[in-house]
């Protein structure tokens, strides 16, 4: 995104922790994969505007998603009316599953989403544990508390005298595995036993 020079000496003014590695995408497929009925559609559901970064996570899912014998597709949504019809028109192809992009409008709109997907039993995928908890099927992210500890080492780092230029940004180390099967149960779906069993956290 050009926010640093590279992960390893960001220069300027800047440096962090990021929130998002590639590799997720191929995490979140694979997840689909292991439901029943099969999942063989992935529409990617996101707001351009407040998603700048989707193009990336895009080409990391269009990449993978062949082997996965899956088709990704996208639908993006600019305001919360423009949920439930978008998630209709998913709904009408076999197959079909949501993959909700981890950013601001899916978390702020969560409720509206889950209550779509929910009506029209569509399988989804979220990157945030707190959206599994209020209804999502499943999801798998970067945890964030995990973040907020090893960045308070950066602000002391900082504020003792360190450059930013001079602490390369990280990439995430620790990820939540999160199941609900009450919603699988509702939208009839059945989660791999493998799957359930290597989740860090299951709602029931």
């Amino acid at each position: 995104q050009g926010f640093v020079r590279s992960l390893a000496s960001p220069g300027g003014n800047a440096t962090g922790f990021a929130d998002y590695d590639p590799p997720l995408a191929g995490k979140w497929l694979s997840m689909l994969t292991q439901l029943s009925p099969r999942v063989t559609r992935a529409t990617a559901l996101y707001n351009p505007a407040t998603a700048p970064y989707a193009g990336m996570m895009l080409d990391a899912l269009g990449d993978i998603a062949p082997s996965f014998g899956i088709t990704l597709h996208t639908s993006t949504i600019d305001r919360e009316s423009e949920i439930e019809p978008a998630v209709a028109r998913i709904a009408q192809e076999q197959g079909a599953s949501v993959l909700a992009l981890p950013h601001i409008f899916t978390a702020v709109r969560r409720a509206t989403i889950l209550a779509a997907v929910g009506r029209h039993r569509l399988p989804a995928v979220y990157a945030d544990r707190f959206i599994t908890e209020a209804g999502g099927l499943m999801s798998y992210g970067v945890d964030p508390g995990d973040l907020i500890r090893r960045a308070a080492d950066y602000v002391d780092r900082v504020l003792d005298g360190s450059k930013p230029a001079d602490l390369p940004v990280q990439n995430p180390t620790k990820f939540v595995l999160a199941i609900n099967l009450r919603a699988a149960k509702e939208i009839g779906v059945t989660v791999a036993q493998t799957l359930v069993a290597s989740a860090d956290e299951v709602f029931e």
